[in-house]
Formats: C-alpha cells, sequence, structure tokens
C-alpha cells in the first residue's frame, strides 16, 4: 500500500514582541525592528499540519482528519489564539516568541497525540504573515 501525506488546516490570532532584555532598546530595533515594538503587534497566523501514513483498508483514511483537528484545536489553538505568546503561554516562556521557536514547541505537544491517533507527523507550516512561514520537519529535513 502507498503513503499518502495530508494536510489539516486551522488559524489563530496571537500578539508577541521580539525583544530580548540583556539588549538595548537600540539593539532590538536594529535586530527585530518594527517587530520589537514596546506595545506587542499581532499576526493572524495559519498553521497547517501534514501527516503520513498508508490508507486503512476500513476506511481509506490515513487518520481521521477530525482527530487531527481536535488535536490542533486542543495543543495548539486553545493555548495560543488571542494570546500574547511572550506572557500567556506557559510552553512558550522563557524564550523568544519568534515563529521559529513557536513551530517548534508546536511540533512537541502534538506530534505523539497524532501518533496515538494513528498518523505520522511529517511537517508544521506555520505562516504569519502573507510574507512569511516557516516550515519545520521535526528535524527530519527532506533535503
Amino acid at each position: 500500500m502507498k503513503t499518502v501525506y495530508i494536510t489539516r488546516r486551522e488559524t489563530f490570532n496571537a500578539a508577541h514582541k521580539l525583544y530580548r532584555e540583556d539588549w538595548t532598546v537600540e539593539k532590538n530595533e536594529e535586530v527585530f525592528g518594527r517587530c520589537s515594538n514596546h506595545n506587542w503587534h499581532g499576526h493572524n497566523f495559519t498553521i497547517f499540519v501534514t501527516v503520513k501514513g498508508k490508507p486503512s483498508p476500513d476506511t481509506g483514511f490515513v487518520m481521521n482528519l477530525k482527530d487531527l483537528s481536535d488535536i490542533i484545536k486542543a495543543e495548539v489553538i486553545e493555548p495560543l489564539d488571542h494570546k500574547n505568546l511572550n506572557l500567556d503561554v506557559p510552553f512558550l516562556k522563557g524564550m523568544l516568541a519568534s515563529t521559529e521557536n513557536v513551530v517548534i514547541q508546536v511540533w512537541d505537544r502534538i506530534k505523539a497525540p497524532i501518533a496515538i491517533a494513528g498518523g505520522e507527523l511529517v511537517k508544521i507550516k506555520l505562516v504569519e504573515t502573507e510574507n512569511n512561514y516557516v516550515e519545520y520537519f521535526g528535524g527530519n529535513e527532506p533535503f
């Protein structure tokens, strides 16, 4: 049986600030620009979660997309939606709330539940703006 990749899309809104307390205001502005705004800034994020597997002979599914959606909503959307990523999200405490760091933490949160539900997490694409997104393969880059 052939391996199939399937992707679920979800959205959330969140604020953050890229700012290092151990740097001067000027250094933060030089490196992070407007993203270091003292009063935060927000994004309408879109997340794409891709899993792979062999379709079940019983259902034809790699995994039930309702299950995948429920996992993403519980582990990603609920903790992040309409939150300040720097202040309100325990699993991001103590780290710079860059999109790169967020996607790594999200991977760590959803990998096991997806496996329990019968899928294998392959890739997360986290879109911050129409021009900027990150892709994470869990350390298993295909190139």
